[in-house]
């Protein structure tokens, strides 16, 4: 298969999602692939600033990614997706429109809440656990784990170029890359 595909990395906020999306993005761009990290917190601020944290505008925020990926996808561009998306249909919606052109790689970054609170580091688990925010997934919003995802890491006990080698390891596998 080309070098073409999308890794939709899913997980709590602070789980460590764009921080191994940006160490991955580098080791593959090292390599002169062609890569575009789509991060949630971007992706609100720049396309999406619009909706709120519904079920629907979190629905609406997930077709929008969606759309991303399958444009840069088919162009070639590997798609490094690093966005919360906590419930299990709109990461199925997500896959089952993306492998429509390209492959789709599902990586739940999990991470115990506990370790999440004590990381915050925006700020936002303090002013959900306040009152402040409200829909704050993992405190007043459910998180539906994955489950069965393409990778599993494990961001209490791995390092982040653990887990980076991790997501390699199963491109390699899955023969969805040429030779990292």
């Amino acid at each position: 298969m080309g070098s073409q595909f999308v890794i939709w990395l899913t997980g709590l906020s602070g789980a460590g999602k764009t921080t191994i999306a940006l160490q991955l993005a580098t080791k593959l761009m090292q390599q002169e692939f062609k890569v575009e990290l789509l991060d949630g917190d971007a992706i609100r601020n720049d396309l999406s600033a619009d909706l709120g944290f519904s079920r629907e505008d979190r629905r609406e925020q997930i077709r929008r990614v969606v759309y991303l990926c399958k444009l840069l996808s088919k162009n070639g561009i590997i798609c490094i997706v690093s966005v919360i998306s906590p419930y299990r249909d709109l990461r199925t919606f997500a896959g089952e429109e993306i492998r429509k052109v390209s492959p789709f790689v599902e990586v739940y970054v999990k991470c115990s809440l506990e370790s999440c609170i004590k990381r915050d580091p925006k700020g936002l688990y303090k002013k959900a656990l306040s009152g402040e925010i409200s829909n704050f997934t993992g405190v007043q919003d459910p998180y539906e784990e994955p489950l069965t995802p393409d990778v599993l890491l494990n961001t209490d006990s791995e390092t982040v170029e653990e887990c980076v080698n991790k997501i390699i390891s199963v491109l390699k596998i899955r023969e969805e890359t040429v030779t990292i």
